[in-house]
């Protein structure tokens, strides 16, 4: 019997946890494609996910999401900026080349270089040192005691595998001529790509040579992008598919009164928010010319109010959301519960519009995923009517999201005025979130990468710094709510709600729905 209950936080909801039997096929779908298998190329859950079966990281997380040791079987830190690493032996990957530290050095380097989407999974300032063939150092300029907390993303290159084939280069998300590492996959994961043909169907299969134990019982993987909700689900309803995902919120009670499927939900710590350009004097895409009305905090709180966020909820997510006041779930900041929206008043937002010198609105554009989070074009339509209550007349460029991100983010310029973009902390902590999205930047996107906005706020980063090298908790907890508490004054962002998790997946099929909407084929058994 499978187990249909909304679970807390990082808890999972499972779907049973029945014993390996004999080899089978898992087939399933996702809203969006698979296009690039450069595991730096694009940090964006789903891709990290699918790659994540392939190649693994010094550490990974459990079905609880809890680090567990991975090629790195212990560490230490033997002195308070010196990390030490003591590597898994005896590793192969894929094509039978050992997994050694130079392996790690080299990844380091990579995801640090030009093109790469991960640079912060490692501090810019830290030092490898090699110390034998599985034992690796990290040297760092001061303490940090988070320095592992999202390396489970990570992954881990077979160096001499990506130097013979000349893939040291990163492939950026804009990058239109792909490498070899973009077409071919050397991991030490449990699976291997058996097949990729991109943004159309990938092929895995199991890998007999993996270090670890299985538990799963599949022979092969194979996954198909469905960008039509009506056709995953028909397809999962149908017996064609093992596993859907994301399932209209609509569809839930059709999956579970069908015989044979049942739809899995559960919180995700997935938080969506709006982000406006308030780093160029004047916006790419507005009728506003010589100046920038984002700059203006009063434009920024006018949009904010405008947006009626509990008519999201119910109209366009179907009550699978939680609406935010910050940029974090509440289950991964204790302190969250001291944070109020700023109420939905189309009024007082056309009182700042006024105050701002914009009594008759304005035009922007407005980007937008089509299938990469819940309901994602759906949500940018619904602002876009409410922002029209005001006078501002949006003008939405809707794409799926290998366009969507090649355009706005740094690969591409940052080529965006305003936008919709979802996060989650790999760290599943705050300090991700700042040093990500709430810090300073440049023109490149040295600082913080995905401040697609480019805001700049002295203070947050100032605060950042310190929340990374604090140990004690409770000022730790004192720094972050101060850092939250200047993004809310100013209305940096308009969080606006944490997405629900919603999967349709086969009776035959037990698995676990992970908190964080990564799917680890690891953890399925198909009888």
């Amino acid at each position: 019997m499978k187990t249909k209950s909304i679970v807390a936080a990082a808890a999972l909801l499972t779907a049973g946890a029945g014993s390996a039997v004999q080899a089978e096929t898992l087939k399933f779908a996702f809203q969006g494609t698979l296009n690039n298998l450069d595991p730096y190329t694009l940090n964006e859950t789903f891709t990290l996910s699918s790659l994540g079966n392939v190649y693994e990281g010094l550490t990974r997380r459990g079905s609880d999401l809890a680090i567990e040791p991975a090629l790195a079987e212990r560490w230490e830190i033997v002195e308070p900026n010196r990390w030490r690493f003591y590597l898994r032996k005896d590793v192969k990957f894929h094509n039978g080349n050992d997994f050694t530290a130079e392996d790690v050095a080299f990844s380091v380097e990579r995801v640090q270089s030009e093109g790469s989407d991960l640079t912060t999974r490692v501090p810019a300032d830290a030092k490898v040192e090699i110390v034998d063939d599985h034992t690796v150092d990290f040297v760092l300029s001061g303490p940090n005691p988070i320095l592992h907390y999202e390396w489970d993303t990570f992954y881990i290159m077979d160096k001499e595998w990506t130097v013979e084939n000349d893939a040291v280069k990163v492939t950026s998300a804009s990058d239109s001529t792909a490498n070899f590492a973009a077409l071919n996959a050397n991991g030490t994961g449990p699976f291997k790509v058996a097949s990729h043909e991109a943004g159309v169907k990938t092929v895995y299969e199991k890998n007999d040579g993996w270090w670890d134990t299985p538990t799963h019982n599949l022979d092969t993987v194979e996954f198909t992008p469905i960008s039509s909700d009506a056709t995953r689900v028909a397809a999962l309803l149908s017996g064609e598919l093992d596993m859907v995902y994301p399932i209209p919120v609509q569809d839930i009670k059709r999956i579970n009164d069908n015989a044979g499927t049942v739809a899995l939900t559960g919180p995700e710590l997935h938080t969506i928010f709006l982000g406006m350009d308030q780093m160029r004097d004047e916006l790419l895409y507005s009728d506003v010319k010589g100046k920038n009305p984002f700059k203006d905090a009063k434009v920024r709180k006018a949009f904010y109010q405008a947006i009626d966020i509990e008519g999201i909820k119910k109209k366009v997510m179907r009550d699978l959301s939680t609406p935010s006041a910050i940029m974090i779930s509440p289950f991964l900041f204790s302190k969250a519960g001291a944070f109020e929206r700023y109420p939905y008043d189309p009024e007082a937002a056309k009182a700042l519009l006024a105050e701002a010198g914009y009594a008759d609105g304005f035009t922007v554009g407005m980007d937008c995923p089509n299938d990469r989070y819940v309901n994602d074009e759906a949500i940018c339509q619904a602002v876009a009517a409410m922002l029209a209550r005001i006078g501002v007349k949006v003008d939405l460029n809707a794409q799926p999201k290998a366009k969507y991100f090649a355009k706005v983010l740094a690969s591409g310029n940052f080529d965006t005025s305003f936008y919709l973009l979802g996060w989650t902390p790999g760290s599943l902590d705050s300090w991700n979130v700042l040093s990500n999205l709430m810090n300073c930047r440049d023109e490149a996107g040295t600082g913080s990468p995905f401040n697609l906005g480019g805001f700049c706020d002295e203070k947050i980063d100032s605060l950042t710094k310190e929340i990374l090298v604090e140990v004690d908790p409770e000022k730790r907890d004192g720094l972050i709510e101060n850092a939250y508490q200047i993004s809310h004054d100013n209305a940096y962002y308009i969080p606006l709600h944490q997405q629900g998790l919603a999967w349709g997946v086969a009776d035959n099929v037990e698995l676990v729905q992970r908190a964080d909407n990564q799917f680890k084929f690891r953890f399925v058994t198909k009888n």
